[in-house]
Parts: structure tokens; sequence; C-alpha cells
């Protein structure tokens, strides 16, 4: 197992107490804000204590120092452990340090997150499970985190599978321009796959029970049926990376993009999707392109276990149809990222 760097903001006493148990099996430096090595090229835990308000001045500071550029993360992957004394908090300020160490240059595994509300109340479902109780509960899970970003190694492809899935029309959509261009920048070295899920009516999620889940999961199924299970599961399945085009429908992903990734929990009870990359291309009418990211990101890699690569967004702010391709800086960023991509999943080429 790999060194890793568990980088201590505001650790109050229950975590630092967690931390302590989930290093112990492996190689290990802990340090502050103000004793940071170099972070390039390292397994990185970022270890995150939030007050009753959502709030830390050494979380602050840190997501400073990664939005601005201060502490660069190319190559490194990445983990959050985030504790909160109150029950709200933990998952937003999760996001937000996920995206801005993405953006840092820094590679999530699938799964990242072990957060904590100050009642532990969010890990009745794993106590049950585990016959265990909550703190302890917890601190397994931290373990068993602080193991698989040790041990963890993105997936190389010798010729990426790559399926772009989009909800938009072709004749309007700034967003599905730019995934046609970045399509065609990867053409020739990856197998690319498009499909709309406008194509059929894609009902959301119905909350069925995990037994009933579990049922039609098996038989590769759904109890809605129709397109997401005739046509995008098996997409899904065979595919390595996932290229999501979601335009910002009021600062959130539309409802049909919204229903694939609910629906996504019968497939991957029994066909993971550890080993499959996520992409994504937000644009927005005027503002709010982090905040569709961050659900992206949340729903994707935090919950459904997809590898969150470096610099996984593409964003632009556009209105009128044609206007994303019309930036004059967009051709560039488009080389740019269809470069990162090839680089991330088949650094052999």
């Amino acid at each position: 197992m790999d060194e890793v760097v568990a980088v201590s903001a505001g650790c109050h006493r229950r975590l630092a107490g967690v931390l302590e148990y989930a290093l112990s099996t492996v190689p290990h430096t802990i340090c502050t804000l103000d004793t940071l090595p170099p972070l390039t090229g390292r397994r990185v835990l970022f270890a995150v204590s939030l007050g009753p308000d959502g709030l830390d001045v050494d979380f602050c500071r840190l997501l400073r120092l990664l939005r601005s550029g201060g502490l660069p993360l190319d190559g490194s992957m990445g983990a959050i452990l985030m504790d909160g004394e109150g029950e709200f908090y933990t998952k937003q300020a999760a996001q937000m340090l996920v995206l801005a160490a993405n953006r840092a240059g820094c590679l999530f595994p699938g799964k990242p997150l072990v957060e904590a509300t100050g009642s532990l109340r969010n890990f009745d479902i794993q106590c049950r499970r585990r016959g265990t109780d909550r703190l302890h509960a917890y601190r397994a899970m931290a373990r068993e985190l602080v193991e698989r970003l040790s041990s963890f190694v993105p997936p190389v492809y010798d010729r990426p599978k790559v399926l772009t899935l989009h909800a938009s029309d072709r004749k309007t959509s700034n967003t599905l321009a730019l995934g046609g261009e970045i399509e065609a920048r990867l053409a020739g070295r990856c197998d690319c796959t498009e499909l709309s899920l406008r194509n059929g009516t894609v009902h959301d999620c119905r909350g069925c029970s995990y037994t009933v889940c579990a049922h039609y999961a098996q038989q590769n199924s759904c109890f809605y049926g129709g397109s997401m299970v005739d046509q995008v599961y098996p997409a899904v399945t065979e595919c390595n990376a996932l290229l999501l085009l979601c335009p910002n429908y009021n600062d959130a992903v539309s409802a049909n993009i919204m229903a694939f990734i609910n629906r996504l929990t019968s497939l991957q009870l029994f066909h993971p999707l550890h080993h499959t990359y996520l992409w994504a291309v937000v644009v927005s009418g005027y503002s709010g392109g982090d905040l569709v990211a961050q659900q992206v990101l949340g729903g994707l890699c935090l919950n459904k276990g997809l590898i969150l690569p470096p610099r996984f967004l593409l964003a632009q702010t556009a209105n009128d149809p044609g206007s994303a391709l019309a930036d004059p800086e967009m051709a560039t960023r488009l080389d740019d990222y269809a470069a990162n991509m090839l680089r991330t999943m088949s650094p052999k080429i």
C-alpha cells in the first residue's frame, strides 16, 4: 500500500480518534494546513471538521487554497472524511471540496467520502448491516476508505469506450454541440457511442425497498423497465467512460438526467461502476455551473461510485444557440479537455 497524506482541517476530538484508527493499517503522514508538504502525485485524505453552523476557519482556508491555485494536486488521488457537529452541511461541504480539489488536478475513486453528522444517525443502516453501533460503523468505514485510497489503481484502457449521454435538442443545444466537438477530438482513439434520453420516457426512481430493487437488479432490470433497461443499462455497463452533457436547468440537472442518476441504483447493485470514468459538460445560461457540477459528482461519484478524473468538468456560460462554440477560446479549451481525457484513460497512447 502507498503512503497516505492526511490533511487535517479543523480536526476536533471525535474525528481525531477516527482518523487515528483509520490510518493505523497504512503508511501515513498527518499534516495541517500550516505544515503542508507538496501534494502533487500523492494519495491525499482530507480530514475536515465542521462546527454546528457547517463552517470552520481551516476548511475555508483549504477551499481558498484549492480554488486560487495555491495547492496544486496534479497526479494526486483523494478521499474525504467529513465530520460535522450538526445534522446539516456535511454533504454540501464535501461536494464543494471535491469540486475544488478536482479542478486543482485531483482524481477521486468512486465513493471517496465518509461523512458523519453530529448524531451519527446517518450510519444507522450500516449499523444494522455490520451488527455494531454508530461510532464503530463510522470507524470501520473510515478505515476501509483509507485502505481503498492507499491501494487504488486507476484503470487504463487501450481504446476507451466512451458513452455520451444527453437529453437535449440537437437544433438548439449548446451543451450537445460541445459534446459533439469532444467526440470528434476523441475519434480514432476511442469508441464513442451517443445515447439520448429523449428517445423514450424515463420514469424517475419510485424508491423501491432494497429487497425489491435487488430482485429486479438480479435480472438486469428495474421496476419501470423501458428505455433505461433496454438501452441505457447495457450501454453504461459496457462503457469505460461516461460523458454526461448537462445544461443548467434552474441551477440543477434536467429531469431526465436526474432520473437517469436515480435509476442507476438498480444497475450498480450487481454491476459496480468503480472502473468507469465520469466526465461532464455543463452549460449555463447565466451562472450556477458549479452547482450543477456538484450535483453530478455527488450523485455519480460520491454516491454511485464512478471515478472522478482530474478536471472532469468543462463548463461554459452561453445563451443563444451556437454561442458556446462561437467563444474564441473554446476550440483551445476543447482540445485541452479531450487531451486530458485521453491522457487520463489511455496514458500509453
